[in-house]
């Protein structure tokens, strides 16, 4: 009887193993070998910064594109494209460099606090439930969301100022921050030349004496900076300014007319101090120069021209003592 359960089992087990087999090639889906390629030079990170989910996602999609053009792995960067192109056989597509930008300037000293949050320290939690700490419901909540949606130890809260700062060595621009954040004050903007940028550092939409009193670095929406500039990157929008750096030349001039310095300038070399403004009713106008006088010509030195001398013609008024001898004529002689 065990002998016959064992043959039983052992030929049902066979069975069925030659119709699993059947129903896997049958229902066989094909993979692409290039796809575990890709994957592989990918980093393997997960962060989903590339819009897929995860690497495997993002390598699949390289493999079934016609092109790389729009596909971007932001941890990798360049490097990492250039050795998917060549697994693929396609050209890598050229992409700016990113890089993640906290939109708010509300620090300590400038947003007085109106209460205080005795909670979760969370800042999806505190969102849900009220405003904010201070006056303005529209700035950074502090709590460090970002912080821990950070794989890459890129972004802290400085604890001076209470608003998360980034590290741009590190930043992968993944944009898991910017996920994390409810207030949507974190924004990947392009790195730029020489990791130079320009940005308005507010979101703030309330009319501009209110923002201003709630933050004195609010953005009012004066529209100064939308005037000066000459490229025409700067459009106000419910009561905040925005600066589109796709158009944006990096001239600086908003940041110069911004009445509450919520425009930033970051990593720019100094500007050099103006020269000091002149009072023009203290300026003496300048005098004519006077003509010079003409100068007088030097006396010329005449020579004396040595005068020959000359014969005296004799004076009838002679001396008697130098007197001459008389001379008688014929006449004279023959009356005598």
């Amino acid at each position: 009887m065990i002998l016959i359960a064992v043959i039983s089992l052992g030929a049902i087990g066979a069975i069925g193993a030659v119709f699993l087999y059947a129903a896997s090639k049958k229902f066989e889906v094909y993979e692409d070998p290039r796809i575990a390629q890709v994957q592989e030079v990918l980093p393997g990170a997960n962060c989903g910064g590339c819009g897929y989910p995860g690497c495997g996602g993002f390598a699949t999609a390289c493999v079934k594109a016609d092109t790389l053009d729009g596909l971007l792995c932001p941890v990798g960067g360049a490097p990492v494209m250039g050795k998917v192109a060549t697994i693929l056989g396609k050209e890598a597509a050229s992409a700016e460099p990113m890089v993640a930008v906290v939109r708010c300037n509300g620090t300590c000293a400038a947003r007085p606090r109106t209460n205080q949050y005795d909670g979760v320290q969370s800042c999806a939690i505190a969102s849900t439930l009220y405003g904010g700490e201070t006056g303005c419901s529209f700035g950074c909540l502090g709590y460090g969301d970002c912080v821990a949606a950070c794989n890459f130890d890129a972004i802290h809260i400085n604890l001076e100022t209470g608003l998360p700062e980034v590290d741009e060595d590190k930043c992968t621009s993944c944009g898991a921050c910017v996920k994390a954040c409810p207030k949507n004050i974190i924004e990947l903007r392009k790195k730029g030349p020489k990791s130079r940028r320009v940005f308005v550092s507010c979101v703030n939409k309330d009319k501009g004496g209110v923002a201003k009193k709630a933050c004195a670095n609010a953005c009012i929406g004066c529209g100064k900076c939308a005037k000066e500039c000459p490229f025409e990157a700067i459009t106000v929008e419910n009561n905040v300014a925005y600066i589109d750096y796709t158009k944006c030349r990096l001239c600086r001039k908003c940041v110069a007319v911004c009445p509450t310095g919520a425009i930033h300038e970051l990593n720019f070399p100094p500007r050099k101090e103006a020269a000091p403004a002149v009072d023009a009713d203290k300026i003496k106008p300048a005098t004519a120069p006077k003509p010079a006088a003409p100068k007088a010509d030097a006396p010329k030195t005449e020579v004396p021209k040595k005068e020959s001398p000359k014969a005296e013609a004799p004076t009838a008024n002679a001396t008697p003592n130098a007197a001459t001898p008389k001379v008688e004529t014929k006449e004279e002689t023959i009356q005598k």
